[in-house]
């Protein structure tokens, strides 16, 4: 059952917006992939500033649109879900200024999009949110999207793919190289950076250990 409290203190905001913060069934970008978002973005912002409004919102709405990962429309997933949120906050009679600067936010959280973040929030955004791939939760979201997808976890006869072309949509464990070890070196702010070390090497650990078990 939804809690606004755990969204202290924008407790209010939250009831206001958690009916649309995520579409269908992924379980990886549910209520639970949002609080950990916004857990990560105001650490985030009590370090380096930034309108924690702002950045509450653009959390709470950043998947207000769901795309599947292996769909062609994945890319503009972003936009699409910054075009929404802009309408739910003008309907709740927000300023067309702060609208615009969720709407940012959102646009740029978004590897996919490639669309790199102007403002303080937008960039606290993106951090949070790719916190949440990397490390254990990385991990577990990783395995959890690979199972959406019908991939396998690796390849039986050249798992770490040293003579072949990686591939992340049949192999699970490809796409910490194609990806998830690539992230750590993105991070926007400071603070985002240096809990980004600390999950990178979490999820490094973890390959390792995964590889030696099989």
């Amino acid at each position: 059952m939804f809690q606004a409290k755990a969204f202290a203190p924008f407790e209010k905001l939250a009831s206001e917006l958690i009916v649309h913060s995520s579409e269908g069934d992924d379980g990886s970008h549910d209520i639970a992939h949002v609080l950990r978002v916004f857990k990560n973005a105001m650490r985030i912002q009590a370090l380096e500033g930034g309108d924690a409004r702002v950045i509450a919102a653009a959390v709470l709405l950043h998947d207000c649109v769901a795309v599947e990962k292996n769909s062609p429309m994945r890319s503009k997933a972003s936009v699409l879900a910054a075009e929404k949120a802009s309408a739910v906050l003008a309907e709740l009679d927000w300023e067309g200024d702060d609208i615009a600067a969720v709407a940012h936010a959102i646009v740029t959280h978004s590897f996919s999009a490639n669309v790199p973040p102007e403002t303080l929030e937008a960039k606290i955004l993106q951090d949070a949110d790719r916190l949440d791939a990397i490390g254990m939760i990385g991990a577990g979201r990783c395995f959890y999207i690979g199972g959406r997808m019908s991939s396998a976890l690796y390849d039986p006869f050249d798992p770490s793919g040293s003579n072949r072309e990686l591939d992340d949509k049949r192999f699970v464990i490809d796409h910490f190289q194609t990806k998830l070890f690539k992230l750590a070196d993105g991070f926007q702010t400071k603070a985002g950076r240096a809990l980004a070390a600390e999950r990178d090497q979490r999820l490094r650990d973890f390959l390792a250990a995964f590889m030696d078990e099989i």
